[in-house]
């Protein structure tokens, strides 16, 4: 089992290339919770993510021969980018197996840190078998994104810091995907404050730690469906389910709607960006999926902020449905000259925002005589859109909410 010792090494090791990130309280998710938010903010990390610390701990650990043939891993982009930066700066050469569909973005950096890129696979899983298949045929390390006690130590060393900046810490949320960022940070954590709960958070849809606690052992989904991509894996670890059943204190889960809000709340509050995987912990703090005490002080890791700009723009237009700030609706209308600007009074007695309207006498869902009308729209939130629905359907519009 990987110890306290290991990751105080492995910071030697890490520390010219991994930055110290910055640890903030926020005002506004203290004032939202009742509790002491304090935001750990590994998104600020060189290369987005947390991920070059374990990366950069296990190939400085490599012999002198196996830096010489090469190394070999797996990613679905974050710890890419990790081990072709640790790598390229080691004078090592790597090969990167990244699934079919990893974000181009993701992609495209992992090819800037200087490393071959090769697709294959659907998901992470599919991935590593291709992985390690050139691991065999040419002679390389593999260099495990997770279940790895060096790469373990390396993450771990954000334990380090949220305990020296937050010695008062009572609860430190940390995202789970294979688990070799909650085994190292837990590790750290409860060696030096074993009072302080580590509480890990998976996506719904990812949810192989949370299933393998309840089975007591390991678990292996079928499949993955998650916006948060950076934990999308269908199974933890077998070191790192031992360190999680030692060390973390619960698992729970969000939804992608809560991820979604969330990387939409600290966009728009805390003008920072973080990816789906990046946003769990504070999503899991914010929909209060584990339980905690007002003046609590918590932590959650903002562990990546990677996100492909295409997902973004559906990640924001989805966190602005969930929070009543978007709107799109169809209704029918007499095709006659007036029928659309009294329909407009009443959107302007409830000061409803038009983004666009489309209008269409060709649809064939509707009587020849009437037009078909699409309508997107920018409101105030869930009370607005209740009581301007309400005026809709009291003035005898029959409405259907698209969005």
């Amino acid at each position: 089992m990987l110890d306290l010792s290991d990751i105080l090494e492995a910071r030697k090791r890490v520390q010219e290339t991994a930055k110290r990130t910055p640890l903030e309280h926020s005002y506004t998710y203290s004032a939202m919770t009742g509790a002491e938010v304090y935001l750990k903010l590994e998104n600020f990390q060189r290369t987005g993510a947390f991920k070059i610390r374990g990366a950069t701990n296990r190939i400085a650990t490599l012999s002198p021969d196996q830096k010489e043939a090469g190394v070999v891993t797996a990613s679905a982009g974050n710890h890419a980018q990790g081990v072709a930066l640790a790598a390229t700066r080691s004078g090592v050469d790597a090969k990167i197996v990244m699934p079919e569909y990893a974000p181009i973005a993701k992609v495209k950096a992992t090819e800037s840190y200087g490393a071959e890129v090769v697709l294959a696979g659907a998901d992470y899983a599919e991935a590593a078998e291709r992985a390690h298949e050139i691991e065999r045929e040419e002679g390389r390390t593999y260099v495990h994104a997770f279940d790895d006690e060096m790469v373990m130590a390396g993450q771990g060393t954000i334990g380090l810091e949220i305990i020296e900046d937050c010695p008062e810490v009572d609860t430190v949320v940390v995202p789970i995907g294979g688990g070799g960022l909650i085994s190292g940070i837990a590790t750290a954590i409860k060696a030096q404050s074993p009072e302080t709960r580590v509480i890990g958070v998976q996506a719904e849809g990812a949810s192989s730690a949370a299933k393998s606690l309840e089975k007591g052992k390991r678990v292996s989904l079928d499949g993955v469906d998650t916006i948060a991509d950076g934990i999308a894996t269908r199974s933890i670890g077998e070191r790192t389910f031992e360190h999680i059943q030692e060390h973390v204190d619960e698992v729970v889960t969000v939804s992608d709607p809560e991820i979604a809000v969330t990387i939409v709340y600290l966009l728009e509050r805390s003008k920072t960006l973080v990816e789906g995987a990046g946003a769990v912990a504070l999503a899991a703090v914010l929909f209060e999926a584990f339980e905690y005490d007002d003046g609590e002080t918590i932590v959650p890791a903002l562990c990546g902020g990677n996100i492909d700009l295409n997902t973004l723009t559906t990640v924001v237009v989805r966190g602005l449905v969930e929070t009543g700030r978007y709107l799109k609706i169809r209704t029918v209308l007499k095709d006659r000259p007036g029928s659309l600007e009294e329909l407009l009074e009443i959107f302007t007695d409830h000061r409803a925002n038009i983004y666009a309207i489309y209008h269409d006498r060709t649809s064939r869902e509707v009587e020849m005589s009437d037009t078909e009308v699409e309508i997107e729209l920018e409101m105030r939130g869930p009370d607005h859109v209740d009581a301007f629905l309400e005026a809709l359907r009291e003035a005898g519009y029959e409405v259907d909410v698209l969005v």
